[in-house]
C-alpha cells in the first residue's frame, strides 16, 4: 500500500510546486511518480557531473518524459571545487553544497517551487556528511521526514510498475576511492569503464574500489565464486584498463566501505569530524 503520510506530505506542495532533484533511481523515482500521481505540479531536474554514471541521466530522461513531467538537466563542475578534487572525508558536503545551490537557485529564478530530493530514512542512519547541506539550502526530504525506508521505497515503487522498484543504488563515483587520494577524471573514467566490464559479466550489483594501481572487486558474496572462477577475464580485463593489480573482497559488496574503513558513521557526524 501507498504510504498515506507520504501522500499527505506530498499534498501540502500542490499551491507552490516542486523543484525535484532526479537522480533516476528508486528514491526520486518513486517521488516523481506520486507527485505526478497527485497531480503536484513538479519540474525534475538532473544534475550532469563527472562524479555520476552517464547512463543514470539517460534513464531520469526517459521516466520523466514516461510521466510527462518537465525535465531540465543542469551542468555541475564538481572537479572545478579544490575541495571536493581533495577527497577529504566531508567531501560529499562540499559536493552536495555546489549542486543544490545551482538547484535552488534555478528553483527560486524560474518559479520551480520548493527544492526537494530522495533522501530517505536510512540515508540519516548512515555516513552522509551531505545532509547538511540539504539541511542549510532548506531542501525538502520528504521520506526521511516520514520515515520511509529503502525496503518501503521499493515496494511501493513495486506497486506503482515502476521500472526502478529493484534499480541498483548507483553512488557517487567518488565513493571508488578512498579519502585523501586526488580525485581525477582520469581515475573516475576508469573506475567507470570497469563496473561497465563487471556488469557486463553478470554482475549488476557490483564496485569497483580504486587506489592507485590496485582495483578492489566488490560484488555479493553469494556471488563472490562466480567472480573468482573469472578471474583470468576479470585480471585481463581490468588490467587493459591500466590496473596493475587486480583483487576481490571476501567480505563482499557492501555500501560505503571506504567509510567502514576509516570508521565514519552518522555518529561521527554528530560529534563532527
Amino acid at each position: 500500500m501507498l504510504n498515506k503520510a507520504l501522500l499527505e506530505f506530498l499534498g501540502q506542495y500542490r499551491g507552490s510546486g516542486v523543484c525535484l532533484a532526479f537522480s533516476g533511481g528508486v528514491d526520486s523515482a518513486l517521488l516523481l511518480a506520486l507527485l505526478a500521481r497527485e497531480k503536484i505540479p513538479v519540474t525534475a531536474l538532473t544534475f550532469q557531473t563527472v562524479l555520476h554514471p552517464a547512463g543514470d541521466m539517460a534513464c531520469a530522461a526517459a521516466l520523466a518524459a514516461e510521466y510527462r513531467i518537465p525535465h531540465r538537466i543542469i551542468q555541475v563542475d564538481e572537479l572545478a571545487n579544490e575541495k571536493v578534487l581533495a577527497n577529504p572525508p566531508d567531501r560529499c558536503y562540499y559536493c552536495k553544497r555546489q549542486l543544490f545551490e545551482t538547484l535552488a537557485a534555478a528553483a527560486e529564478k524560474e518559479g520551480l517551487g520548493v527544492p526537494m530530493d530522495g533522501t530517505n530514512a536510512g540515508d540519516l542512519l548512515e555516513y552522509r556528511p551531505g545532509l547538511r547541506a540539504l539541511s542549510e539550502l532548506g531542501v525538502v526530504s520528504p521520506l526521511a521526514v516520514c520515515g520511509i525506508y529503502k525496503k518501503e521505497v521499493r515496494q511501493m515503487a513495486a506497486e506503482l510498475g515502476l521500472k526502478t522498484a529493484s534499480k541498483p543504488a548507483s553512488p557517487c563515483m567518488a565513493t571508488r576511492l578512498p579519502y585523501g587520494e586526488r580525485i581525477t577524471p582520469e581515475k573516475l573514467a576508469r573506475i567507470e569503464a570497469g563496473e561497465a566490464f563487471l556488469k557486463g559479466l553478470g554482475f549488476p550489483v557490483c564496485r569497483l574500489r580504486s587506489q592507485g594501481d590496485l582495483c578492489r572487486i566488490e560484488v555479493p558474496r553469494t556471488e563472490i565464486p562466480q567472480a573468482a572462477a573469472l578471474h583470468a577475464k576479470l585480471s585481463e580485463g581490468l588490467a587493459a584498463l591500466g590496473f596493475a593489480f587486480v583483487t576481490l573482497d571476501m567480505k563482499g559488496f557492501r555500501s560505503g566501505s571506504y567509510d567502514q574503513a576509516a570508521g565514519l558513521t552518522a555518529r561521527t557526524l554528530k560529534k563532527g569530524l
